[in-house]
């Protein structure tokens, strides 16, 4: 089926569900833009519910054809490309736009092997944050990233497009900090926080076992039940005039630590 007018429903419904967690709470779908991004998503397990697609610039993708024949299993609509940029975010877009359906995850669901590396954020707010440390955490291939407290939902468009999908190869949940430090201590793992006061040099710490690695917001850290909670407090050394680097530049220098202590 074809869709030429902005004003449709289901265009309306798409726009909704970008703009409004609320609405992807009560819908329980989320939106993926991108070729790539909805490839992953798919190839971990996430199932469509809708797709819309312009073939006028979806065509030009290499993978345009694994796209079709999944848009031929769901509910899919072909857009023009005046509609299309109603819907895309992206200024550099590849044609696809989907509604798939949210799956729950909790920490219960975490398949952790020996030794986990774990990243564990405190109420980052970001989804710009968020997605690049998923990112970072995709590449040191850490065992899981969980948010506590959070401030975005993990479905956030922007959070799905700054990770480039990485939200989607990294197991992610979402959790309250005490429910996420029981379940630490349960495992046997680790608790490492990253805080100024009161801490060693990160590469100075033992990351070989089984650790997580926990960071909280730029602008106030982390809370007391992190720090009392903690087996150790690390910080990365600050040599110039400002005492605080980005939570996302500052969690690839730990994860990379871990990665070097255990190769």
């Amino acid at each position: 089926m074809d869709i030429t007018s902005a004003q449709n429903p289901k265009i309306k419904k798409l726009l909704t569900l970008q703009q409004k967690s609320s609405e992807r709470r009560k819908e329980h779908l989320f939106v993926v833009e991108g070729v790539r991004e909805f490839l992953h998503c798919v190839g971990v397990g996430y199932e469509a519910d809708t797709l819309f697609y312009c073939p006028a610039i979806l065509d030009q993708h290499p993978d345009a054809q694994q796209v079709y024949e999944l848009a031929q299993k769901v509910r899919s609509f072909s857009l023009t490309e005046e509609v299309y940029a109603k819907i895309a975010y992206r200024e550099s877009t590849e044609g696809l736009v989907a509604e798939m359906k949210v799956q729950e995850k909790t920490l219960q669901d975490l398949q952790l092997p020996e030794n986990p590396l774990i990243m564990v954020l405190e109420s980052v707010e970001k989804p710009g944050n968020l997605g690049a440390i998923l990112r970072s955490g995709d590449a040191s291939g850490v065992d899981a990233v969980v948010v506590c407290d959070p401030r975005t939902d993990l479905f956030n468009p922007n959070l799905i497009r700054s990770s480039i999908g990485a939200i989607f190869t990294v197991p992610c949940v979402a959790c309250s900090s005490q429910e996420c430090i029981s379940f630490l201590k349960q495992n046997g793992v680790r608790i490492l926080t990253a805080q100024l006061q009161d801490s060693s040099l990160y590469y100075d710490t033992d990351m070989r076992q089984g650790t997580a690695i926990v960071m909280g917001t730029e602008a106030t850290g982390l809370t007391n039940i992190w720090r009392e909670a903690a087996d150790a407090h690390i910080r990365i050394p600050m040599l110039g005039r400002l005492d605080s680097l980005n939570v996302s530049v500052s969690a690839a220098i730990l994860l990379y630590e871990a990665v070097r202590q255990r190769n």
